[in-house]
This record gives C-alpha cells, structure tokens and sequence, in this order.
C-alpha cells in the first residue's frame, strides 16, 4: 500500500507528474509530453508534461504574487511553515525514496538517506533565516547607519536529474528561509520526486503562489525564464557548459547567478597515507550514485610506493560492489541513470584502452536490461585521456602514480575545475599543503565524504560561483540595503 501523496492512477507507485503553478496542479498548454524510464528495467513509468510559453508566464505571475506575501510573512511564521514541510519530507521518505529509485536507479537506501539529508537541510536553513541579522554603524550624533538584509525577489532556478530530491532542495530550502518566491524547473527525467517534494510545502500550509514547479525543454525554458524582468535570481546546478550559457544569459540581464558546475575531483594518496584505508573510502565514495556526482571522486593520484597496495584493494573493493535494480535488497550501486551515459562509460574506456590504459575490473556494461555498468578501475593511464580531461560521471577510476607531491598537486590543479578535491595523509604538515595547494572549493583529508548543511559548498575556476549550504547558503537570494537616517531637531 503506496501512501504518495500523488499516487498514479494505475496504482503503479510511481506518481501522477503534473506541474505546479500559481498554487494548482496542471499539465499545462502545450499538449507536449516526454515519457519518464526506470533505468533498471527500461521500462516507461509515465510522461511528463512540458511547459509551454504562456504557463511559463503565469508561472512568473504567480511568483510575483508569491514574493509580495511570503516576503512580508515574519519570519517566525516562514519558519513554521518549512518546519511542518520538512516533518513530512521525513514522515515519506521512505515512499518518496521509492519514487526516486524508480526513475534515477539509484539505491534505496541512498535515497531515502537524501530524503531525510534535505528535511533537515531545510530546517536548518528555516533556522538560519532568523540569524540573517543587519547591523548598526556607528556614526555622527545626528544620524542613525544601518545595514539590513532583505529577500532579493523571485527566483529563477534549473537542476539536473542525479540527485532529485537533493538538486531542487538546495534552491527551495535557501530561496523560502531567506524570503523569496521560485520558479523551479527541475529535471524532466526525474520529475516525480519534485512533485511529491511540492506536495509536502503545499500540505505543509505553504501559500499559493510561493512555489512553482515546471517541466520543459530546457533550452527554452532558460531562454524564456531569464529574461523575464521579474526574476531577480538565476540559480542553477549542471553541466559547464550548460552554466556558461546560463551565467551569460544572466549576465546580459544584469541579474545575478548562482553557478554550482561539474568537477572532475582529484584524490591524492601521500606516502605516508594507508593505502588500503584510502582505497576502501575511496571505492565507498566512487561508486555512490553510480559515480553519477559533480563531487564524486574521479582522477586517482597515488604515491609510487603505494601504488600496487592501493589499486589492489581497490579493484578488490569494486568487484565486491553488488549491481542492480535499486530496489532489491542488497544493491549498492545501481544503473546509470540513461543510455546516454553508458555510451560516455563505453567511449571514455575504449579511449584510456588506446593510449595504453590497462583494465584491472569492469570497464563494460553489464549483459542485462537497464543502463548498467561494471565498477572499473584503470591504471596505466595517460594523462592525455579523455577521463583525466573531462569529468567523467559514471563509475569509473583512473589511477597514476606518482613520485613528488609538488607534481601531484599540479596535475591535480591542471585542469579548469576546482569543486571538489581528497587528499589521505598522515601528516599534518602534509595536510596542510594539500590544503594550501589544492585550487578547489571543497576539501576532504582522509575522507571523501559529501556536502553538509552546515557548511557551504561551492566551486572555483569553471567550476562555478556562489554557495549552497551554511550560512553563507542565504547570501545569494538576499539583497543588502543600506539605510542613513538623519535625525531632526
């Protein structure tokens, strides 16, 4: 028995996907559909409607309604109300979950995990709202200077398919907690678990208007949404080069952007690090999401004299990965999230293969329905392959040795990325020029663990701009005002 709040109609436990605008459920106007696929099974699970330019509008409308009412809401009863949202998001996490396995693949197990990881990035950012404190500056005696942070307006934001719940929240929980309304096109390919997060602010008492949710092509969706003179924020989270057009199209409004862009994270193995323990975090970060993470570990740097020791451990360590439908007990990685990225696996490896690569595990799709592929570790491999230059995103590790941690470092640093980037040492001095020399955003000694509400993540270089997360999550969708009252007589 399904308790989604919007069960399909043929009970399948997949929802019915509409989108949400102006505080009601629709499937627009433009009579355009995509059809939604499980990727472990191939199997079509439903259509999601596409927006046509007219409910992209009223979508804009609405938002300006939204703003004007939910920006005058104290903030103590803004934070009730997400308080509430984020109380269901736990109470369904194990069916929104469910929703998120069926058409991304990933475990169930790491999908309720992301289920209740938003819930409480929500409130935390509901709780971070009441601390966005102005100031008083002291002045002359006939004078009052004050600095005051107001919510910036309605706010135009784009997320990808690999982490359905966590992609969309990110850009709610901030945009909601600091005061703003939203206009949210999430992906097209995982359209059920925004709607069923929709569906949670709306039982939540959150007003009509405040959230919207659309589907569309994406190209024209951005091109119609940016521009709109009422959207006062970009923010999105996908490709460089997607961002690029993006920040540029922003950029030509005089709008401001929030950027969170791919990476391609190095790992460095120091001399002095447990190459068997670095290994084993590693392999337990690589293959989360089927390595499907803008985060995820992805160009392995090893020390020579470690070198044997660790890729040992960690081919031993991929191999004993269970693949499979998300959704059968014991599954640890599941398939790649569309035939899109297997074909990207099949070239990345064929390509390493060429230049002298040799494959220590995996390195094919797996002779089964779905988009699945084998965990893969390569060695020998050329820096001049394509999966050292370009991220990527699939469960693929590329390891090199190497002799002097300075060259490691500029290898590490050699590329345009900075998001994310490991290092696993024993040395504290070690650490610290790894932290020093790394040009990343996010940093990681003797773990590669993922982003946490408490502190912001964010990137460098093509990596992008702005942070999510911590207090410095709110300054993106807050303006600063500064006020100089002169006092009379």
């Amino acid at each position: 028995m399904t308790s989604l709040a919007r069960p399909a109609p043929s009970g399948s436990g997949y929802p019915h996907v509409q989108m949400h605008i102006g505080g009601k459920w629709t499937d627009g106007t433009s009579g355009r559909t995509w059809p939604i696929t499980n990727p472990a099974t191939e199997e079509v699970l439903g259509e999601v409607p596409l927006a046509s330019t007219a409910d992209l509008d009223d979508a804009v409308e609405a938002a300006v309604r939204g703003f004007r009412m939910w920006s005058g809401t104290p903030v103590a009863e803004r934070t009730q109300i997400l308080y509430r949202a984020s109380d269901l998001l736990v109470e369904r996490s194990a069916d929104i979950g469910r929703v998120m396995t069926l058409e991304e693949g990933k475990p169930l197990g790491e999908a309720r995990g992301e289920v209740s990881r938003v819930a409480a990035s929500l409130r935390w950012h509901a709780d971070d709202a009441r601390r966005a404190y102005g100031r008083i500056i002291p002045s002359a005696a006939d004078r009052v200077v004050t600095v005051r942070r107001e919510p910036i307006g309605p706010v135009a934001a784009f997320t990808p398919w690999n982490f359905p719940a966590g992609g969309p929240m990110r850009k709610i929980s901030a945009a909601l907690s600091a005061g703003c309304s939203i206009v949210i096109k999430a992906s097209e390919e995982t359209p059920g678990t925004a709607c069923e997060i929709v569906q949670c602010f709306e039982d939540a008492g959150l007003p009509p208007d405040v959230l919207n949710l659309v589907f569309g092509d994406p190209p024209e969706v951005s091109s119609h949404l940016i521009p709109a003179p009422d959207i006062r924020l970009v923010a999105f989270t996908g490709s460089v080069p997607v961002g690029k057009l993006l920040a540029a199209a922003a950029g030509a409004e005089m709008k401001p952007a929030l950027m969170e862009l791919g990476g391609h994270a190095p790992v460095i193995v120091c001399a002095d690090a447990d190459p068997r323990v670095a290994a084993r975090r590693s392999a337990a970060a690589k293959y989360v999401n089927a390595g499907q993470v803008c985060t995820s570990p992805s160009r392995f740097f090893v020390h020579e004299s470690l070198h044997d020791a660790f890729v040992d451990e960690l081919v031993d360590a991929s191999e004993a990965v269970p693949v499979g439908d998300g959704l059968v007990e014991g599954t640890k990685m599941g398939p790649l999230a569309n035939p899109r990225r297997l074909v990207a696996m099949e070239h990345f490896v064929t390509d390493a293969v060429e230049r002298g690569a040799t494959i220590r595990c995996g390195g094919r799709r797996l002779d089964r329905p779905g988009y699945f592929f084998a965990p893969t570790v390569l060695t020998e491999v050329s820096l001049e392959s394509e999966m050292m230059i370009t991220e990527p995103f699939g469960p693929v590790a590329p390891v090199v040795p190497f002799a002097d941690l300075d060259d490691a470092v500029t290898m590490a640093n050699s590329l345009p990325y900075g998001l994310a980037a490991y290092g696993f040492t024993e040395s504290a001095s070690t650490a610290e020029r790894l932290v020093q020399g790394f040009e990343a955003g996010i940093l990681s000694i003797n773990h590669c663990g993922g982003s946490i509400h408490e502190a912001p993540s964010g990137g460098v270089k093509d990596s992008g701009y702005g942070r999510e997360g911590g207090p410095e999550g709110l300054d993106a969708y807050m303006a600063t005002k500064r006020v100089v009252h002169l006092l009379g007589d």
